[in-house]
């Protein structure tokens, strides 16, 4: 029996213990929470939606609650002087007070403020705003972060509290944090993200299976997945199979251009075509010696995003550009989509880049240099990053390829950091001028390749395609601190006046902008085909084409997005 009451008692303790802990929040916290969470209404890169500003708000409010807990605790544990009760309650109202009206002034510019960057974009607008509900949201994702914070300060104040019998005070926190950090990691690693990864990897991978019905099985002998083909159309994968049909046919580009021309060349080797990126470079070598690739004058290794989708609007115009006499050839490396890719198998999209560039360029440098086709690399997002990672400088330095065309390239591309950190003084993070412009150019849907140097452009080329609008590119963890260069003036055209840099929730808003923001052709990382078009066009010297005939050619593409 005494067992028994001696438990009861301990469970209770333990319950009013955390019952006490949990029905105090620091009103230090709170007010710096409410800090953030007036500057996450604020404008960003791309607009938001309202479900998204709220939990935006929310983790906002929660990362201020930290900043005034921590600052507290500081301020304690320096033993700094407090201020009398009188001062405290006088500081404390008039906190509240001023904290409350930037509160109300921000929720009512959030709307305005929305809808300047959707007007710039050419978006519909949206009408009113929903205060209540977003502060409903924010305090609903806030209450989550407390709650999982406050049980872990309960489990390592509990493990030091047993601890404290046999060790020193600070020794027995110090191990009781340790534990508890390795607990609730071990707990949200191994458990929640996970089960999370699984779910996404089974979904992922039956999207890549599936076999669309309107994508017939291709019956031209010089299509990847023909019967001829070495590689079968089942394995190709979905993304694969659709870079294949979609391809301009012989017909379309016959009434374009009012005479015969030839199809081009798409070779694509999916995932399942075979069991590593050595064996499916290999691969993707035969086929394109079967299918005459390297006949063509211009070849070009395209490297896919994460689920192995390669940009139309690039593929499309490049191959109406050059008239259909172009081949390209790409290799799949994995089937989830870019974010998962790169912090989960970053290193799958750097050796299937370089095994599949290896294979092409050491059998394109033993061709006649009067008679074999120009060589060129392609990637947009994380297949930029990968591109970039295909080849080293030294092993080409004596049988350079042509060029390169790299289309929103991530933060973490090593060259754009290197050659935007190191570009000629006066000219802004947002667009660059690199060394006058000789070998890398950049260029955005304001200003022209051309436009990008004051030197000629040498015969190796690299282009980036960028928009100043971009959080892909633009995005960064160092944001959290620092104020980055492209934020100050002069700004991108297409980016808002209104936007500001704030310690961490600047951080968070264009993370958020990333994984969900959504922006019309022309902005963010929606790449347009009259860009493309552009940008192929100089980094290819292509100036047969007319005036007359290139408006013709943006037309086409023009009424193509507006069906789209």
């Amino acid at each position: 029996m005494a067992y028994w009451v001696n438990l009861f008692q301990s469970v209770k303790l333990m319950l009013l213990n955390v019952s006490r802990r949990f029905n105090y929040p620091s009103l230090v916290g709170l007010l710096f929470g409410t800090v953030f969470f007036a500057f996450s209404l604020t404008p960003s890169l791309l607009p938001r939606p309202f479900l998204i500003q709220g939990v935006l708000s929310g983790l906002s409010f929660t990362a201020g609650y930290a900043v005034g807990v921590f600052a507290m605790w500081l301020w304690h544990y320096l033993q700094l002087p407090e201020f009398s009760k009188k001062w405290a309650l006088i500081l404390k109202r008039s906190a509240t007070t001023l904290c409350l009206l930037l509160t109300i002034s921000f929720i009512w510019q959030a709307s305005t403020w929305q809808n300047s960057i959707r007007e710039m974009m050419g978006m519909e607008l949206q009408q009113g705003h929903q205060p209540v509900l977003l502060g409903l949201m924010s305090a609903a994702v806030f209450l989550v972060a407390l709650t999982v914070a406050r049980l872990f300060n309960w489990v390592m104040h509990s493990l030091a509290v047993r601890w404290r019998r046999y060790v020193s005070s600070r020794v027995s926190y110090l191990t009781s944090f340790t534990v508890a950090l390795v607990l609730f990691w071990s707990v949200i690693d191994g458990v929640l993200v996970t089960a999370l990864m699984r779910t996404a990897d089974s979904s992922f991978q039956q999207l890549d299976a599936l076999i669309e019905d309107d994508l017939p099985m291709p019956v031209r002998s010089i299509q990847t997945g023909s019967q001829e083909s070495l590689i079968s159309w089942e394995e190709l994968g979905r993304e694969g199979r659709r870079f294949i049909a979609d391809a301009p046919t012989e017909q379309q580009l016959s009434n374009f251009f009012e005479k015969d021309t030839k199809a081009p060349i798409r070779v694509y080797v999916g995932l399942a075509s075979a069991e590593s990126s050595e064996l499916r470079a290999q691969l993707a070598l035969k086929e394109l010696k079967r299918v005459g690739g390297f006949d063509r004058s211009a070849l070009v290794i395209v490297t896919p995003t994460g689920t192995g989708w390669i940009d139309p609007n690039a593929q499309d115009t490049l191959e109406y550009l050059l008239r259909g006499d172009v081949a390209s050839v790409a290799a799949q490396y994995s089937y989830l989509n870019s974010p998962l890719t790169l912090f989960t198998q970053a290193e799958y999209g750097r050796d299937a880049a370089r095994a599949l560039f290896d294979k092409i360029y050491s059998y394109w440098r033993t061709l006649p240099r009067d008679s074999r086709p120009k060589l060129y690399l392609s990637g947009l997002s994380l297949g930029a990053m990968n591109s970039d990672l295909s080849f080293d400088l030294f092993d080409i330095i004596d049988e350079p390829f042509d060029g390169a065309l790299w289309v929103g390239p991530p933060f973490r591309n090593e060259t754009w950091r290197r050659v935007t950190a190191d570009r000629d003084s006066g000219s802004p993070a947002w667009l660059p001028i690199f060394r006058d412009g000789s070998v890398v150019r950049f260029m955005n849907q304001y200003q022209a390749l051309d436009e990008s140097g004051d030197s000629p452009w040498g015969a190796f080329r690299i282009a980036f395609l960028q928009y100043a609008s971009d959080p892909i590119v633009f995005f960064s963890p160092h944001i959290a601190w620092n104020e980055p260069d492209w934020m100050r003036e002069p700004r991108g055209p297409d980016v808002s006046p209104d936007l500001r840099w704030f310690p961490i929730v600047t951080m968070l808003q264009l993370a958020a902008d990333t994984v969900v923001g959504t922006a019309p052709k022309g902005f963010g990382h929606e790449y347009a085909a009259e860009h493309y078009i552009h940008a192929w066009r100089s980094l290819m010297d292509l100036e047969s084409w007319s005036d007359e005939k290139l408006d013709k050619l943006l037309a086409l593409f023009s009424d193509s997005e507006t069906e789209k």
